[in-house]
């Protein structure tokens, strides 16, 4: 199949517009792999404090002979996601010396969960913790005594602060290993329902608590597809993870072969072999592009569309907003997986999953095949999937049909002929929605403002019963620079009970939204900020705003609103409470939203 003519102009433009950064970054990184090993430039006093505490790997360490591994971890047992790593790093070291080869613990990262935090202050941190992520990785390597790297993340700003940092350290190979989901539990719909109930009063924290516990209930990562799945679908779009290792549960004999898979995978893949591929290679633009084209075909976070930029940045790649709108318009949505319909992604995985996907996406020429993988012969090797024989994990032929097209259709025949992402701009500033799972009439709203600058008042006005006609939302102040942009998904309930009430509804913010956004129009990452500058500071209590998704509108309709004073709230709060002080540097020189709203690129 010839290659789509929209995805070729895209790919074509960000070329073009990269070519010097990513020039000046590939120079780099051949200039670091020219280098040779790492550890061969160090002294014999700084390698014997690397290896004082090896025991028996302290020989092949110093023999240089063969590849030692750097393991950088998410690890806690406080996200579900991420408490299955615990075991990982004694797999992979195993894995390793059974090779003749080495691994270390090269340092652990932060990990934050956008699910314990969501509505609360300690939210404001969530967005800066990749840049963290990003610093903390940097110095885990900086020890200089790795030949390939092994990153164990899944969650919201992990995978993107880990490819930040990856992509820095590019001229050595690496691998992502996912944990995987955890088993089904409560559906997504009947959890949503009890929300919704709660949050008009209907039943009471008992009810609401029990069904969220049977919704989140074990190891793994959330069942929904929100940021956490998204970017493990990007992992395998970007040829990052080994084929078809982001839905394999935890505590599987298949996710253990995985693990050790991926280690043997990586091990190959180092200057001391003839198979070098290092992170820089394959973090390409085509790479790029063929996540954001994973992005629109499965309905994923939009998240991703702050996190994508910084992370191609890292790499020298240039990405704007303009992109992912035309790739939108051009990709199928193929698939329904909540927030965009009922199935998760365990039932996502077992009709297909991104291996017929992607498959059914090469072969409309939706993708780029020829990209650089671990795995290693292009994108293709990405339509097997695993299967264990005799302990071990092996690929055989992927399904090419859906086994529930409920859940996941061809490319020729999808729930929708676009991604579902729409780039509005207008006199309000520049911001995206999410429309895949918002009702068509409700993709163009035109109605009075009702402003206001914390989430916690919106939820007071929707209390007290003031929303009761066609209502514009602005939540303003919420960028990074105001409070680090948190994510207003606690809103979500409230917003579509009055959606259910017969009342058009939509939020305009410099916020985010969750990764598990849904039916409520939502207007994101509007930019520049309120804080900065931004139009919103201007809006009042009754302008008629314009949201509209359709033609890709954003604007306020009240007469002479710019001659206003911009409003200038009280941030002082902002700046205390729950580690906020640390951060203070972060607000002040966070990018805006539509380059990554980075620290550290």
């Amino acid at each position: 199949m010839a290659m789509n003519a929209t995805l070729a102009k895209v790919t074509d433009r960000i070329i073009a517009r990269s070519a010097e950064p990513r020039s000046r970054y590939l120079e780099r990184m051949a200039q670091a792999a020219s280098e040779g090993p790492r550890r061969a430039h160090l002294t014999c006093g700084n390698q014997a404090h690397a290896y004082a505490a090896m025991g028996a790997d302290k020989d092949a360490l110093v023999a240089e002979r063969a590849p030692n591994l750097g393991i950088v971890t998410a690890y806690n047992d406080m996200l579900s996601a991420h408490q299955p790593f615990a075991t990982y790093p004694d797999v992979i070291k195993e894995a390793a010396r059974a090779a003749g080869a080495t691994a270390q613990v090269a340092g652990g990262v932060p990990a934050m969960c956008d699910g314990v935090t969501q509505g609360q202050v300690g939210m404001e941190l969530s967005l800066f913790s990749r840049d963290v992520i990003a610093l903390a990785t940097g110095v885990a390597l900086s020890h200089n005594t790795y030949d390939a790297a092994v990153y164990l993340g899944v969650c919201d700003k992990i995978v993107p602060g880990l490819i930040i940092a990856a992509a820095t350290f590019g001229y050595i190979p690496g691998v992502f290993l996912p944990a995987g989901p955890m088993v089904s539990g409560l559906p997504n719909d009947e959890k949503a329902a009890v929300r919704k109930r709660f949050a008009s009063g209907d039943c009471g924290r008992d009810e609401l608590m029990a069904a969220e516990m049977a919704s989140y209930h074990g190891p793994g990562t959330c069942t929904f597809y929100g940021t956490a799945n998204s970017n493990q679908m990007l992992m395998e779009f970007m040829g990052l993870h080994l084929p078809g290792a982001s839905f394999v549960n935890p505590g599987t004999p298949l996710r253990e072969a995985l693990t050790v898979a991926g280690t043997q995978t990586v091990l190959a893949n180092t200057a001391l072999g003839n198979n070098f591929r290092p992170v820089s290679d394959i973090l390409s633009e085509k790479a790029i592009v063929n996540g954001m084209v994973g992005l629109m075909a499965t309905g994923g976070s939009t998240n991703l569309i702050l996190h994508l930029p910084a992370m191609a940045r890292a790499a020298g790649v240039i990405i704007e907003l303009e992109d992912f709108a035309e790739l939108s318009d051009t990709v199928p949505l193929m698939a329904k997986v909540y927030p965009n319909g009922l199935a998760d992604v365990n039932h996502f995985h077992a009709a297909g999953g991104l291996g017929y996907m992607i498959g059914e996406l090469l072969d409309a020429g939706l993708l780029h095949g020829d990209t650089v993988t671990v795995a290693g012969n292009g994108l293709r090797d990405y339509t097997q999937e695993p299967k264990l024989k005799d302990g071990a994990a092996i690929w055989v032929d992927g399904t090419t049909q859906s086994h529930n097209e409920k859940i996941l259709r061809p490319a020729s025949e999808p729930f929708q002929s676009s991604g579902g992402l729409r780039r509005l701009q207008g006199d309000l500033g520049t911001g995206v929605m999410k429309v895949s799972a918002v009702k068509p009439e409700l993709h163009d709203i035109t109605a009075p403002a009702r402003v206001f600058e914390t989430q916690e008042a919106v939820k007071a006005a929707f209390q007290a019963g003031e929303f009761d006609k066609d209502t514009v939302v602005i939540v303003r102040f919420q960028g990074p620079k105001a409070n680090g942009m948190p994510e207003l998904h606690a809103l979500t309930p409230s917003l579509s009970v009055c959606l259910d009430r017969g009342i058009k509804i939509a939020l305009v913010t410099d916020g985010r939204m969750s990764g598990a956004s849904g039916k409520v129009p939502a207007a994101i990452h509007v930019s520049p900020e309120a804080a900065d500058g931004g139009p919103l500071a201007y809006v009042q209590d009754g302008d008629m705003v314009r949201v509209d998704a359709v033609n890709g509108i954003l604007e306020n309709l009240a007469p002479d609103w710019r001659n206003r004073t911009p409003a200038t709230p009280d941030l002082s709060d902002n700046g205390h409470g729950v580690g906020r002080e640390l951060f203070e540097i972060f607000r002040q020189t966070a990018g805006p939203a539509v380059t990554g709203a980075g620290v550290v690129v």
